[in-house]
Order: C-alpha cells, then structure tokens, then sequence
C-alpha cells in the first residue's frame, strides 16, 4: 500500500472530498484506486474562517510499483510502514520464574500485558482497589470530603490517568510504532475506533473504568495475576541484586525480575527505596494552579464561527510564556470541556488535577498553569522534592479551610493582589467545593510572580484568557514525580540488578500513552533477560 500525507480539505467538504484528493495527488483514474484508509486526520485552524483537515491515508491501488517509482522523490508518498506490533520473545517452558510488576497504572498494565501475552504469567501488585471499587472511593472524597489515602486518583487500578482527560497523544519519539500496539490494545478492550485516526485521541473516564476491567481480564486468561490492595513494603536485595519483593501483609514473594511502575505519588515507596540503597535521584518537576474558562470562550477564539462542529469538538490549548525572572510559565493537562477535581493521596492537603469526560461537554474549560522547579529551588538529599511538594499541599488545605475544599480566586482579583469574596460568571467545578481567598501565600513568590506576568501575556493569544472572573484553584504540584530512579541502557537500575524503574514515577514518563509505551519497552527488556538468564550455562 501507498502513504500519502498532508491531504488538505476544508472542515466543511462534500463526502468524496478525500476520495478526489487522493486520486489529484496520485494523478491517477478512479477506477485505479482499489481503497483507502484513514490512518490520521488532524485540523488547521490558523485561519479560522478557513479552517482545513489534514489527512494522512494509506492507499491500495493499481500498477502500485509504477507510482512508487514516478513519485520516488516527492515528499508526501511513499510506502505504507509497518506499524504492527511483533514480539519480540516467548517464555520457554521451562521457565519457573514469575516477573512481578508493582503498579497496575498505564505503565504497568502495559508491561503485565506485554510479558502475559509472551507466556511470562506476571504477577502485578496493585496497592489500590479494582477500578468499580477505586471509583466510589474516590467520588466519597469528591462529594463528602471523605479520603482513603489507599484508594483514590493516584492509587488503583488504572493510575491516575483514570482520573483524567485520558489523552492517547504524545511527543515520544517512537520509532517502532509501540504506541500503536497501546491504541490498538485500547480498541480491542473497547475504545472508540476513532482514537486510532484523530490527531489528538483521548478516552474519558467512563470508558476507561470498562476498557481496564476487560485489560485486566485478557491479563488473566494469558496466566497473569492482579492482587489488589497488596502494597509492597519492601524489596529484598542481596548483593545489588533483587530477590524479591515484602507485601504489607507480611507475604514475601521471590523473584528476580521487578518493574517498579509505581506511579508519581508513591511517595512512601520512594522512601523505601532511597532507604535500601537504590539509587534516586531529585529531578524538576512544576507547580501552579488551575485556570477554568468559559469552554465557549475558548472554542470562539480558536475556531472563530466554526465553533461547535462536530469534527473539531471542545477546543484545547498550548501555552507558553517566558518570564522577567527567568521562569517559565506553561499550560499543563489542558481538559477541554472537564472538571477541576480533588487528587490528593494524602490526608490534610489538598492537589488540583483535571478531567474530561470522552463527550467534553461540561460547562468549563481547564488547564493547569504552572511554573518549572527545578533542584536548585529545594536543596537537600534526593526526597526534598517530595517534602517541597507535601509544604504547599498542606499550606492549600489551610487556605482552603481544612476540610479539603481548595482555595481559589478569581483571576482579576489575583493579578490585583486583593482576595476574593464573590464568584463572577464562572462557576469553579472543584468538589468538594472551593475556599475564596487571596492566593499569594499559596505557593512561592517567584511562581506566584511568574504566573502574574503569564496571564497578561496569554491573554494576547487567547482573547479573554485574563477576563477577571476566570477562576483560579490551588494547588496544582503532581504535574510530574520529583525523584529519578535512574537505568542503564538495559533499563535495569544503575545499582540494583533486576530492577526495572519504569513509567511517570521513575521519571521516564508524563501521561498515559509514554507511559504505556515504556511499560511495553520494559516488558521486552524483562523478557530477554529472563530467557538469556536461563540459556545462560551453569
């Protein structure tokens, strides 16, 4: 088949737009084109009165080594790739052997699949609940201020993406097409087609909580094992070799081979770990908060009166402001058409994240706005990242009257510098509900600087993006994990052999699609250390 890309046709197209373009392109007869498929449709909306969809198709035809060889040397045609997945080992029966995966996140489902579907038979220790059971945990937080430190956004089955606006798109760099086998997985378990084509795919959280239940499943029938509510307390290690792993029940189980896809807030076993010797290291991560807008706002300045098409949906957001004093001010986890939610995993403090359900059509539209930190701003050992974070947590919790409301202000109050005491035209979506106060305290003065001199100057992208009853809700600070646990190139720790720090928590990682990409990377990487262990002579 042949790949034609950067297939232009306006938003507004008669049915046979694509079908024309394709045969403009190839200069070739209708008769001569066999079929054709979408493999990716993105937009341009820099003009937005001519907004344009960007097709990339692959194309069966006739006489297909004729027009391979006339467009050689044109940019956009050529072969169609293979993007499928192969394994790249299968266990040998002999193998007795059992790999253990700690964390059943986007990494870890991944790399528990991975090594199920090669006959490897994990078991994958997951410290939250299934996911039906995480669920009501966490709305018990959402609706009634109710936390259970081992069951809510960050813990459970699915991760925290769960709770999020389940974006399938990344910048990885993915020469192998994996994150191809993660959508393709995502379909089988019962994710809409569509995430297979469209430039920015994303799932929701209602489809995810069945995709995951049906994952989980498939795990199983290949020979896996999930435990839920089995934290791992410790690891065993004898001379810079892991041999196991102890579970908070007292269990111990014996293994070579441990994936460490624990997710960016387990910050105890961060702890455990720096303890026993593996080497952690303190890496940047950012801190703000979240912005909301009207999501109409948003969807007028970017898609003009297109707005409202189906095709583009709730319109999303990038941006990026340098400042005065050298920060950098940036959006984060943009949810077009989400909620502000409560993602805390501790008890007294609050966290801010965001989420979308797969329609996007709730009132708001949200965004973290945060600043990079990096070491430097909290000097101490490889963990003071963590307790940098856990201070402006606790100082939320605070402002926002220690019952895990969060503190809010309204953007025009808080680029005066006066509290707020009354709402405008937004109504914040945070549950349990928002606090207004003044916002200065709630973070370090040079974010707080930093984010002042942001809006202003996203309000020159975005026209109303500064508007003064826009909301603003504190803290955002699990934008990413404050540790490293440092690989080598065999993805084995620098000091622990037959560890396998992975995902968003060892720092290789940010948001569900890498994240399933590296779980699927580890997996291999495990699988071949184990079948070479085991030819290895005695």
């Amino acid at each position: 088949m042949l790949r034609l890309t950067e297939l232009k046709i306006p938003l507004n197209h008669q049915n046979e737009a694509l079908r024309t373009a394709i045969l403009q392109r190839l200069q070739i007869s209708d008769q001569d084109l066999l079929n054709f498929t979408v493999f990716r449709r993105g937009y341009d909306a820099r003009k937005k009165s001519a907004i344009n969809l960007i097709y990339t198709v692959d194309v069966e035809v006739k006489n297909e080594s004729a027009l391979l060889k006339r467009f050689k040397d044109t940019l956009h045609i050529g072969p169609t790739p293979d993007t499928s997945y192969h394994f790249v080992a299968h266990t040998a029966d002999n193998i007795n052997e059992r790999p253990v995966v700690i964390g059943l996140g986007p990494c870890g489902l991944f790399a528990g699949l991975l090594l199920a579907q090669m006959g490897f038979r994990p078991i994958i220790l997951e410290r939250g609940k299934a996911v039906r059971e995480r669920t009501k945990d966490t709305w018990g937080l959402w609706r009634k201020g109710k936390l259970d430190p081992e069951s809510n956004v960050q813990f459970g089955e699915g991760g925290a993406g769960t709770f999020s606006d389940g974006k399938l798109h990344s910048q990885i760099k993915d020469p192998k097409h994996y994150g191809r086998k993660v959508l393709t997985e995502f379909v089988k378990a019962g994710a809409p087609p569509e995430i297979l084509y469209v430039s920015k795919p994303h799932i929701g959280t209602f489809k995810l909580v069945g995709m995951i239940e049906e994952m989980r499943a498939n795990i199983e029938s290949l020979g896996g094992e999930i435990r839920f509510q089995s934290r791992v307390d410790d690891i065993l290690i004898d001379n810079h070799q892991i041999k196991g792993v102890k579970l908070s029940n007292g269990e111990t189980l014996t293994t070579n081979h441990v994936v460490l896809a624990i997710g960016h807030s387990a910050r105890d076993t961060f702890e455990m770990l720096y303890k026993r010797g593996v080497y952690v290291e303190a890496k940047p991560f950012s801190l703000g908060f979240r912005i909301e807008h009207p999501q109409s706002l948003i969807d007028h300045c970017r898609f003009g009166s297109n707005a409202g098409n189906p095709i583009l949906g709730a319109a999303d957001y990038k941006l990026v402001h340098h400042c005065s004093n050298g920060r950098s001010v940036y959006s984060f986890c943009m949810c077009p058409g989400g909620t502000v939610v409560a993602a805390t995993s501790e008890e007294g403090r609050v966290v801010t994240n965001g989420m979308s359900q797969y329609s996007r059509n709730e009132r708001n539209a949200n965004s973290g706005i945060v600043v990079g930190i990096t070491p430097e701003d909290f000097p101490g050992d490889a963990l003071a990242g963590i307790e940098f974070q856990r201070k402006w947590e606790s100082r939320a919790y605070e402002l926002g009257g220690r019952n895990y409301n969060a503190p809010a202000q309204l953007v025009g109050d808080f680029l005066a510098g006066c509290p707020s005491t009354s709402l405008g035209s937004v109504t914040p979506s945070y549950t349990p509900g928002v606090t207004l106060t003044d916002l200065s305290t709630a973070l370090p003065d040079y974010v707080i600087a930093a984010i002042r001199e942001a809006l202003p100057a996203f309000e020159k992208n975005i026209k109303g993006y500064a508007m003064h009853d826009a909301v603003l809700t504190g803290v955002e600070t699990r934008t990413s994990t404050p540790v490293r646990i440092k690989r080598q190139e065999n993805l084995q720790s620098v000091n622990t052999v037959g560890l396998y720090p992975a995902g968003e928590g060892a720092g290789y990682a940010g948001g569900i699609l890498s994240a399933a990409v590296d779980g699927i990377e580890i997996a291999e990487a495990v699988a071949l250390d184990m079948l070479a262990l085991h030819n290895k002579p005695v």
